[in-house]
Order: structure tokens, then sequence, then C-alpha cells
């Protein structure tokens, strides 16, 4: 479903336009610390998890409600994941009355897919 130009832009960081295409010429500082701070966001079993679960529901669009049980993690800590992948622009958040509902960036999953890639 469809994300408003504020909540992307919310969710939506340097790490976006600066990130290298791979890593088969040397880093500037700059797009190394914006690489890994994607990085980081996804280096977390429970966060991988989460992608996964986007990833795998037809649309890539899923409810906070639905994430809890499924992860068997508390509202909070999963909220606290979901809060560090919108951050790094892997994931966008629509609040829809009382529930949040988040949704898979492709793009940006491809992107990072494309970092390890060996041209």
């Amino acid at each position: 479903m469809g994300t408003s130009t504020s909540q992307r832009t919310a969710g939506s960081t340097a790490d976006e336009v600066c990130c290298p295409s791979d890593l088969t010429a040397p880093l500037a500082r700059p797009e190394a610390e914006a690489l890994a701070r994607v990085l980081k966001a996804v280096a977390d079993p429970a966060r991988l998890q989460l992608l996964a679960l986007l990833t795998a529901r037809d649309g890539g669009e899923v409810c906070a409600c639905d994430l809890t049980e499924a992860l068997s993690l508390s509202q909070p800590t999963v909220s606290h994941h979901l809060k560090v992948l919108t951050e790094s622009g892997l994931i966008t958040r629509e609040q829809r009355g009382t529930w949040a509902w988040f949704t898979i960036v492709p793009e940006r999953l491809a992107h990072l897919s494309r970092v390890f890639q060996a041209t």
C-alpha cells in the first residue's frame, strides 16, 4: 500500500543517496559509515526475521499487531526493532487508525544485496 512522502521522508536517511553500489572500489569514509549503519540494522536475528516476514507477505506489508506473536517477542522489543529498520530505510511505516503497518522497501533490499555482489 502507498506511503505518503512525509512518512517515507521520516524513515529516509542519507544512506539512500551515498551508499556504494558494490565493494569493488575503495570507500570514502561517509559511504562506509552510511553502509555500516544499514548493515548494523540487519545484523540482528529479530530484524532479519522481521525482514523475512515482510518479504514473504504478499504485498510486503504487515500490521505491527501480527508481529509480536510471530517473533515470540514483547511488543516494546518488536517496536524497537521496527524503528531501527524504518530509520535505516529498509521498511516504511504507515499509521492506520490505532495500528501501524510496515512495508518492505524492495529497492533498499536489492541495493543491499548488490553491495556484496562481485562485478
